[in-house]
C-alpha cells in the first residue's frame, strides 16, 4: 500500500510540474498597407538611417557607362548578349577552364531596357534580382542537342559562345566557338542554377552533375562592367544574331 502511495505521489508530482500546452484555437492576421503618407516614427527612422544610407550609397553608385541602349528580346537582344558575354566571362576566368556556352533564359531577364548613360549597381539589382548562381555542367553533344532543342521550343534564348538556328522547332546548324557540333564530344556550359536544377522545364539538366564555387550571376554582371570601366570602355550594344530562325 505505501508502495501504491509513494508511486501515486510521483505521479502527482510529475503532473503538477509538467508544463502546461496550449493548442492554438484559431490564425488571424490583418494588413496594414504601408504608403508614402504613413506617420513616421522618428526613433526608428533615425535607428534606421545609417543602414539606408549605406545601402542607398552602395545602389546608387555609378559603376560604368553604357554606349547605346540595352534592349530584352527573343531569341535575340543586346542586353541578353551583354548578359552571357559576362556570364561566359566570368565561368572561364573563376574556374579557370574552357567554357564553351553560356545561356540565359528570357523570362530571367527582368529589365526591358537598360538605356544609355550611366548605369549603378541599383540598376544590376533590378535586372537580376534573384540570387542566383552560376552553374557549370558538362554535357555530350548529344546531350546539348536536347537543350538546345528545348531552347528552340521556346524561341529561343539569348547565348554566347554558341550560334544555331531554329527550323520546325529544333535547333539546326549548331556551332560550337565557331565549330560544328560533334555529338561524342563533352562541353561545358554556364547557366543559372534555376535552369541547371531544371527549371524552365529543362529536366534534361536536372540529373547532371554540378560545378559552383557560390558566386552569383549578379556579380558577374557586377564585375563584367566594372572590368570594363576600368579598361576605359563604355558597354556597347552587341546586336549580333545567334539564334536565327529557319523559314
Amino acid at each position: 500500500m505505501k508502495k501504491i502511495i509513494a508511486f501515486l505521489s510521483i505521479v502527482g508530482l510529475f503532473v503538477a510540474c509538467s508544463p502546461t500546452v496550449f493548442v492554438a484555437d484559431k490564425l488571424a492576421y490583418k494588413g496594414y498597407p504601408i504608403k508614402q503618407d504613413a506617420k513616421k516614427d522618428p526613433a526608428v527612422v533615425a535607428m534606421l538611417k545609417p543602414y539606408s544610407d549605406s545601402v542607398n550609397a552602395t545602389m546608387n553608385g555609378i559603376i560604368g557607362t553604357v554606349a547605346s541602349s540595352l534592349e530584352k528580346g527573343t531569341p535575340n537582344g543586346s542586353l541578353g548578349n551583354f548578359m552571357t558575354d559576362a556570364m561566359l566571362e566570368a565561368a572561364a576566368k573563376q574556374y579557370h577552364r574552357n567554357v564553351d556556352g553560356a545561356f540565359v533564359n528570357t523570362g530571367g531577364i527582368r529589365l526591358n531596357q537598360i538605356n544609355a548613360g550611366p548605369i549603378t549597381t541599383g540598376k544590376i539589382f533590378e535586372l537580376m534580382p534573384f540570387d542566383n548562381l552560376l552553374v557549370l555542367q558538362e554535357l555530350t553533344g548529344a546531350q546539348l542537342q536536347v537543350f538546345l532543342d528545348h531552347i528552340s521550343t521556346r524561341g529561343g534564348w539569348p547565348v554566347a559562345g554558341i550560334t544555331f538556328s531554329i527550323k520546325n522547332k529544333k535547333a539546326v546548324n549548331i556551332m560550337i566557338k565557331g565549330k560544328p557540333i560533334d555529338m561524342s564530344v563533352k562541353y561545358t556550359i554556364v547557366n543559372s542554377d534555376y535552369v541547371a536544377n531544371g527549371g524552365d522545364d529543362c529536366v534534361m539538366l536536372k540529373a547532371l552533375p554540378q560545378i559552383s564555387n557560390g558566386s552569383l550571376m549578379r556579380d558577374a554582371f557586377i564585375d563584367y562592367v566594372k572590368e570594363q570601366t576600368v579598361a576605359g570602355k563604355a558597354i556597347k550594344a552587341n546586336n549580333e544574331e545567334r539564334v536565327k530562325k529557319s523559314e
